[in-house]
Protein backbone atom coordinates (compact mmCIF):
# COMPACT_ATOMS: atom_id res chain seq x y z
CA UNK A 1 0.00 0.00 0.00
CA UNK A 2 1.35 3.45 -0.91
CA UNK A 3 2.17 5.87 1.92
CA UNK A 4 -0.61 8.22 0.83
CA UNK A 5 -3.17 5.41 0.88
CA UNK A 6 -1.93 4.26 4.30
CA UNK A 7 -2.42 7.74 5.74
CA UNK A 8 -5.92 7.86 4.27
CA UNK A 9 -6.65 4.47 5.79
CA UNK A 10 -5.54 5.62 9.25
CA UNK A 11 -7.69 8.77 8.98
CA UNK A 12 -10.73 6.77 7.91
CA UNK A 13 -10.82 8.20 4.35
CA UNK A 14 -9.67 5.14 2.39
CA UNK A 15 -12.22 3.62 -0.01
CA UNK A 16 -14.07 0.58 1.37
CA UNK A 17 -13.11 -2.84 0.10
CA UNK A 18 -15.39 -4.32 -2.55
CA UNK A 19 -16.97 -6.81 -0.12
CA UNK A 20 -18.05 -3.99 2.20
CA UNK A 21 -19.35 -1.83 -0.62
CA UNK A 22 -21.62 -4.65 -1.74
CA UNK A 23 -23.07 -5.08 1.76
CA UNK A 24 -24.66 -1.85 3.07
CA UNK A 25 -25.34 -3.50 6.46
CA UNK A 26 -21.65 -4.23 7.10
CA UNK A 27 -20.27 -2.33 10.14
CA UNK A 28 -18.09 0.68 9.51
CA UNK A 29 -15.12 -0.95 11.27
CA UNK A 30 -15.14 -3.98 8.94
CA UNK A 31 -12.18 -2.56 6.97
CA UNK A 32 -9.96 -2.62 10.13
CA UNK A 33 -10.09 -6.15 11.34
CA UNK A 34 -6.50 -7.31 11.51
CA UNK A 35 -2.98 -6.25 12.28
CA UNK A 36 -1.48 -2.92 13.22
CA UNK A 37 -3.92 -0.90 11.11
CA UNK A 38 -6.86 -2.45 12.94
CA UNK A 39 -5.29 -1.70 16.33
CA UNK A 40 -4.61 1.93 15.37
CA UNK A 41 -8.12 2.42 14.04
CA UNK A 42 -9.67 1.01 17.24
CA UNK A 43 -7.50 3.37 19.31
CA UNK A 44 -8.65 6.31 17.21
CA UNK A 45 -12.31 5.28 17.67
CA UNK A 46 -11.79 5.06 21.44
CA UNK A 47 -10.15 8.48 21.54
CA UNK A 48 -13.03 9.93 19.54
CA UNK A 49 -15.55 8.50 22.05
CA UNK A 50 -13.73 10.32 24.85
CA UNK A 51 -12.95 13.49 22.91
CA UNK A 52 -14.85 16.69 23.63
CA UNK A 53 -16.44 18.56 20.74
CA UNK A 54 -18.46 21.75 20.45
CA UNK A 55 -21.98 21.40 19.09
CA UNK A 56 -24.42 24.26 18.31
CA UNK A 57 -27.18 24.09 20.91
CA UNK A 58 -29.92 24.36 18.25
CA UNK A 59 -28.78 21.03 16.83
CA UNK A 60 -29.51 19.19 20.08
CA UNK A 61 -32.86 17.63 21.03
CA UNK A 62 -34.09 15.94 24.19
CA UNK A 63 -33.69 12.18 24.44
CA UNK A 64 -34.30 9.35 26.86
CA UNK A 65 -36.90 9.43 29.64
CA UNK A 66 -38.30 12.31 31.68
CA UNK A 67 -36.05 12.62 34.71
CA UNK A 68 -37.23 15.97 36.04
CA UNK A 69 -40.72 17.10 36.97
CA UNK A 70 -40.86 20.70 35.84
CA UNK A 71 -38.08 23.26 35.76
CA UNK A 72 -37.25 25.93 38.31
CA UNK A 73 -36.99 29.29 36.46
CA UNK A 74 -34.82 30.76 39.24
CA UNK A 75 -32.42 27.81 39.07
CA UNK A 76 -32.30 28.13 35.28
CA UNK A 77 -31.28 31.79 35.58
CA UNK A 78 -28.60 30.94 38.16
CA UNK A 79 -27.17 28.28 35.84
CA UNK A 80 -27.14 30.73 32.92
CA UNK A 81 -25.31 33.33 35.04
CA UNK A 82 -22.72 30.77 36.12
CA UNK A 83 -22.12 29.54 32.57
CA UNK A 84 -21.87 33.10 31.27
CA UNK A 85 -19.28 34.02 33.88
CA UNK A 86 -17.19 30.86 34.17
CA UNK A 87 -17.99 28.93 31.00
CA UNK A 88 -19.02 25.29 30.73
CA UNK A 89 -16.64 23.24 32.85
CA UNK A 90 -18.32 19.82 32.54
CA UNK A 91 -19.29 18.39 29.12
CA UNK A 92 -22.69 16.87 28.44
CA UNK A 93 -23.19 13.48 26.78
CA UNK A 94 -24.88 13.29 23.38
CA UNK A 95 -25.62 10.69 20.74
CA UNK A 96 -26.29 11.12 17.04
CA UNK A 97 -29.91 11.02 15.94
CA UNK A 98 -30.19 8.02 13.64
CA UNK A 99 -29.66 8.94 10.01
CA UNK A 100 -28.21 12.38 10.77
CA UNK A 101 -24.63 13.53 11.17
CA UNK A 102 -25.45 16.98 12.56
CA UNK A 103 -28.46 16.36 14.84
CA UNK A 104 -28.04 15.03 18.36
CA UNK A 105 -30.01 13.84 21.40
CA UNK A 106 -29.11 14.61 25.01
CA UNK A 107 -28.20 11.58 27.09
CA UNK A 108 -27.58 13.73 30.16
CA UNK A 109 -26.96 17.43 30.75
CA UNK A 110 -30.19 18.81 29.32
CA UNK A 111 -30.31 21.72 31.80
CA UNK A 112 -26.86 22.86 30.65
CA UNK A 113 -27.96 22.52 27.02
CA UNK A 114 -31.07 24.65 27.68
CA UNK A 115 -29.06 27.34 29.46
CA UNK A 116 -26.37 27.45 26.75
CA UNK A 117 -29.08 27.60 24.08
CA UNK A 118 -30.55 30.69 25.77
CA UNK A 119 -27.07 32.23 25.96
CA UNK A 120 -26.39 31.50 22.29
CA UNK A 121 -23.27 29.51 23.18
CA UNK A 122 -22.08 26.18 21.75
CA UNK A 123 -22.29 23.08 23.92
CA UNK A 124 -19.17 21.19 24.93
CA UNK A 125 -20.05 17.52 24.64
CA UNK A 126 -18.87 13.97 24.32
CA UNK A 127 -20.64 12.12 21.51
CA UNK A 128 -21.15 8.36 21.72
CA UNK A 129 -22.99 5.82 19.62
CA UNK A 130 -25.64 4.47 21.98
CA UNK A 131 -28.70 2.28 21.45
CA UNK A 132 -32.01 3.34 23.02
CA UNK A 133 -31.38 0.85 25.81
CA UNK A 134 -27.84 2.11 26.46
CA UNK A 135 -29.08 5.72 26.42
CA UNK A 136 -31.65 5.09 29.15
CA UNK A 137 -29.24 3.08 31.31
CA UNK A 138 -26.60 5.83 31.00
CA UNK A 139 -29.24 8.40 31.92
CA UNK A 140 -30.26 6.33 34.94
CA UNK A 141 -26.67 5.97 36.14
CA UNK A 142 -26.15 9.71 35.82
CA UNK A 143 -29.34 10.29 37.83
CA UNK A 144 -28.16 7.93 40.56
CA UNK A 145 -25.00 10.00 40.98
CA UNK A 146 -26.95 13.26 41.35
CA UNK A 147 -28.14 14.28 44.79
CA UNK A 148 -30.62 16.93 43.64
CA UNK A 149 -33.24 14.58 42.21
CA UNK A 150 -36.15 14.15 44.63
CA UNK A 151 -37.73 10.87 45.70
CA UNK A 152 -40.69 11.21 43.34
CA UNK A 153 -38.45 12.09 40.36
CA UNK A 154 -36.41 8.93 40.91
CA UNK A 155 -39.61 6.91 41.43
CA UNK A 156 -41.09 8.33 38.24
CA UNK A 157 -37.90 7.52 36.32
CA UNK A 158 -37.96 3.93 37.64
CA UNK A 159 -41.60 3.59 36.54
CA UNK A 160 -40.75 4.80 33.02
CA UNK A 161 -37.89 2.28 32.79
CA UNK A 162 -40.21 -0.52 33.86
CA UNK A 163 -42.88 0.58 31.38
CA UNK A 164 -40.23 0.57 28.63
CA UNK A 165 -39.73 -3.12 29.37
CA UNK A 166 -36.54 -3.05 31.42
CA UNK A 167 -36.08 -5.87 33.92
CA UNK A 168 -36.07 -5.05 37.62
CA UNK A 169 -32.35 -5.90 37.88
CA UNK A 170 -31.45 -3.40 35.17
CA UNK A 171 -33.52 -0.70 36.89
CA UNK A 172 -31.71 -1.44 40.16
CA UNK A 173 -28.31 -1.33 38.46
CA UNK A 174 -29.10 1.87 36.59
CA UNK A 175 -30.21 3.73 39.73
CA UNK A 176 -27.85 1.95 42.17
CA UNK A 177 -30.82 1.05 44.38
CA UNK A 178 -31.79 -2.39 45.71
CA UNK A 179 -34.98 -4.25 44.77
CA UNK A 180 -36.79 -3.42 48.02
CA UNK A 181 -36.36 0.34 47.54
CA UNK A 182 -37.31 0.09 43.85
CA UNK A 183 -40.49 -1.81 44.81
CA UNK A 184 -41.44 0.95 47.27
CA UNK A 185 -40.74 3.62 44.68
CA UNK A 186 -42.84 1.86 42.05
CA UNK A 187 -45.67 1.34 44.54
CA UNK A 188 -45.92 5.11 45.07
CA UNK A 189 -45.46 5.98 41.38
CA UNK A 190 -48.20 3.49 40.43
CA UNK A 191 -50.63 4.68 43.14
CA UNK A 192 -50.32 8.45 42.69
CA UNK A 193 -51.63 9.22 39.16
CA UNK A 194 -49.20 10.85 36.75
CA UNK A 195 -51.44 13.90 36.33
CA UNK A 196 -51.14 14.61 40.05
CA UNK A 197 -47.39 13.91 40.18
CA UNK A 198 -46.81 16.41 37.37
CA UNK A 199 -49.13 18.99 38.99
CA UNK A 200 -47.21 18.75 42.27
CA UNK A 201 -43.71 18.59 40.76
CA UNK A 202 -40.51 17.34 42.40
CA UNK A 203 -41.44 18.36 45.99
CA UNK A 204 -37.81 18.08 47.21
CA UNK A 205 -38.79 18.29 50.89
CA UNK A 206 -41.30 15.43 50.68
CA UNK A 207 -39.56 12.09 51.06
CA UNK A 208 -40.77 8.55 50.59
CA UNK A 209 -42.83 8.34 53.80
CA UNK A 210 -44.91 11.44 53.02
CA UNK A 211 -45.50 10.38 49.41
CA UNK A 212 -46.54 6.96 50.72
CA UNK A 213 -49.01 8.68 53.07
CA UNK A 214 -50.46 10.66 50.16
CA UNK A 215 -50.76 7.48 48.10
CA UNK A 216 -52.55 5.62 50.91
CA UNK A 217 -55.02 8.47 51.44
CA UNK A 218 -55.76 8.66 47.72
CA UNK A 219 -56.51 4.94 47.62
CA UNK A 220 -58.72 5.00 50.71
CA UNK A 221 -60.70 8.11 49.73
CA UNK A 222 -61.54 7.36 46.09
CA UNK A 223 -60.36 10.78 44.91
CA UNK A 224 -60.46 12.23 41.42
CA UNK A 225 -56.79 13.02 40.68
CA UNK A 226 -57.79 15.67 38.14
CA UNK A 227 -59.87 17.51 40.75
CA UNK A 228 -57.10 17.33 43.34
CA UNK A 229 -54.57 18.56 40.77
CA UNK A 230 -56.87 21.45 39.81
CA UNK A 231 -57.24 22.51 43.45
CA UNK A 232 -53.50 22.97 44.08
CA UNK A 233 -52.61 26.64 44.61
CA UNK A 234 -49.12 26.60 46.13
CA UNK A 235 -46.46 28.59 44.28
CA UNK A 236 -43.67 26.12 45.01
CA UNK A 237 -43.68 22.38 44.43
CA UNK A 238 -43.37 21.70 48.17
CA UNK A 239 -46.36 23.97 48.83
CA UNK A 240 -48.42 22.13 46.21
CA UNK A 241 -47.56 18.81 47.86
CA UNK A 242 -48.82 20.20 51.19
CA UNK A 243 -52.01 21.35 49.42
CA UNK A 244 -52.60 17.85 48.07
CA UNK A 245 -52.00 16.25 51.46
CA UNK A 246 -54.40 18.67 53.16
CA UNK A 247 -57.10 18.02 50.56
CA UNK A 248 -56.97 14.24 50.90
CA UNK A 249 -56.70 14.38 54.70
CA UNK A 250 -59.71 16.68 54.96
CA UNK A 251 -61.78 14.54 52.62
CA UNK A 252 -60.72 11.33 54.39
CA UNK A 253 -61.78 12.81 57.72
CA UNK A 254 -65.22 13.59 56.27
CA UNK A 255 -65.57 10.07 54.90
CA UNK A 256 -64.54 8.40 58.16
CA UNK A 257 -67.50 6.94 60.07
CA UNK A 258 -68.61 8.97 63.05
CA UNK A 259 -67.76 7.38 66.39
CA UNK A 260 -70.63 5.54 68.01
CA UNK A 261 -72.20 7.42 70.93
CA UNK A 262 -71.82 6.08 74.45
CA UNK A 263 -74.59 3.66 75.35
CA UNK A 264 -76.18 3.65 78.76
CA UNK A 265 -76.49 0.27 80.50
CA UNK A 266 -79.64 -0.06 82.59
CA UNK A 267 -81.06 -2.59 84.99
CA UNK A 268 -84.43 -2.88 86.76
CA UNK A 269 -83.44 -0.20 89.25
CA UNK A 270 -82.03 2.23 86.68
CA UNK A 271 -78.62 2.97 85.24
CA UNK A 272 -75.78 0.64 86.19
CA UNK A 273 -72.99 1.69 83.76
CA UNK A 274 -72.00 2.75 80.24
CA UNK A 275 -70.67 1.10 77.07
CA UNK A 276 -68.28 2.95 74.74
CA UNK A 277 -67.29 1.64 71.27
CA UNK A 278 -64.17 2.99 69.57
CA UNK A 279 -63.05 1.29 66.37
CA UNK A 280 -62.69 -2.41 67.15
CA UNK A 281 -62.74 -1.92 70.90
CA UNK A 282 -65.71 -1.79 73.30
CA UNK A 283 -65.29 -0.67 76.92
CA UNK A 284 -67.86 -1.36 79.66
CA UNK A 285 -67.73 0.93 82.67
CA UNK A 286 -69.64 0.30 85.89
CA UNK A 287 -70.21 2.57 88.87
CA UNK A 288 -69.88 0.44 92.00
CA UNK A 289 -72.66 2.31 93.81
CA UNK A 290 -75.07 1.92 90.90
CA UNK A 291 -74.13 -1.62 89.82
CA UNK A 292 -74.19 -2.92 93.42
CA UNK A 293 -71.91 -5.88 92.70
CA UNK A 294 -73.30 -6.77 89.26
CA UNK A 295 -69.89 -6.11 87.70
CA UNK A 296 -68.32 -8.79 89.89
CA UNK A 297 -71.07 -11.29 89.01
CA UNK A 298 -70.60 -10.49 85.30
CA UNK A 299 -66.89 -11.19 85.51
CA UNK A 300 -67.48 -14.50 87.32
CA UNK A 301 -70.12 -15.67 84.81
CA UNK A 302 -68.75 -14.25 81.56
CA UNK A 303 -67.69 -17.67 80.27
CA UNK A 304 -71.18 -19.17 80.66
CA UNK A 305 -72.83 -16.07 79.19
CA UNK A 306 -70.56 -16.28 76.16
CA UNK A 307 -71.29 -20.00 75.74
CA UNK A 308 -75.06 -19.35 75.80
CA UNK A 309 -74.60 -16.55 73.22
CA UNK A 310 -72.73 -18.87 70.86
CA UNK A 311 -75.37 -21.61 71.15
CA UNK A 312 -78.15 -19.13 70.34
CA UNK A 313 -76.40 -17.40 67.43
CA UNK A 314 -74.59 -20.41 65.98
CA UNK A 315 -71.27 -18.57 66.08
Amino acid sequence: MARKDLLKSLMGDAPAPAAEASDPAAPRQARYQKGAIGAVSQSIAQLKSRAMVEVPANQIEDGGLQDRLGEDPAEHERLKASLAEYGQQVPVLLRHIEGSDDRFQVVYGRRRVAALRDLGLPVKAMVRELSDRDLIIAQGQENAARRDLSFIEKANFARQMRDEGFERKIICDALHIDKTVISRMLSVADTVPQVLIEAIGPAPSAGRDRWRKLADQLTAGGFSPDRVAGALTGESSDARFEDALRIVNRRSAKLAPAPAPDRELRGESGRIGRAKKSGKKTVLTFDAAEAQGFEDWLIDNIEEIHRNWRSQTGE
